[in-house]
């Protein structure tokens, strides 16, 4: 009995350190990516079913999609685990319950765009956005959300990583 338990904390340990190193090569842009042609509308819909499930009764999810959105080359699960990890935090920024709306629409990155947002080319775009009726984050914990390691949340309940893999994602994803 005393192997096994020593057995199992190990292999939980060994978990751990891999979902960390896979958030920490999220954030670096370094992990390998597996992109395949998605339905973005389909995808949040689904998205919908699952993350309701996880989230409880007390946040209400609405998904938006829209005629006519283009298909986009993503990694389906990295793509899953961004959401995830921004639904934890939109339900954790809503403590007596809200809605979060996941919402794509067709964009394009316009010269004022691009000036205003340099880290983006100019271009035609998915943007899948991500909203809450939650208490909203002062200044100071905004200019920080996505650095690595970087938390809010009472020690071990959060690992710091969930915006920065969201970030490095995106990033890598282009």
């Amino acid at each position: 009995a005393n192997v096994q338990r020593a057995l199992n904390n190990a292999m939980r340990g060994a978990q751990r350190a891999a979902a960390l190193t896979s958030r920490l090569l999220a954030f670096s842009r370094r992990q390998p990516l597996d992109p395949k042609p998605l339905d973005v509308n389909k995808f949040i819909t689904g998205a919908v079913e699952f993350l309701q499930r996880s989230l409880g009764e007390t946040v209400q999810i609405e998904a938006v999609g829209n005629a006519g959105l283009w298909r986009i080359e993503v990694d389906p699960n990295q793509l899953e685990v961004a959401l995830v990890n921004l639904a934890i935090n939109a339900r954790d920024a809503m403590p007596h319950g809200g809605k979060l709306t996941i919402e794509a629409a067709n964009m394009f990155a316009d010269e004022d765009y691009v000036r205003a947002n340099p880290e983006v080319a100019k271009g035609q775009y998915v943007a899948l956005c991500v909203s809450d009726s939650g208490t909203g984050m002062p200044p100071d914990v905004l200019n920080r959300a996505f650095e690595p390691f970087f938390t809010t949340k009472e020690p071990g309940h959060g690992t710091g990583l969930g915006l920065s893999q969201v970030y490095g994602f995106v990033k890598q994803s282009g």
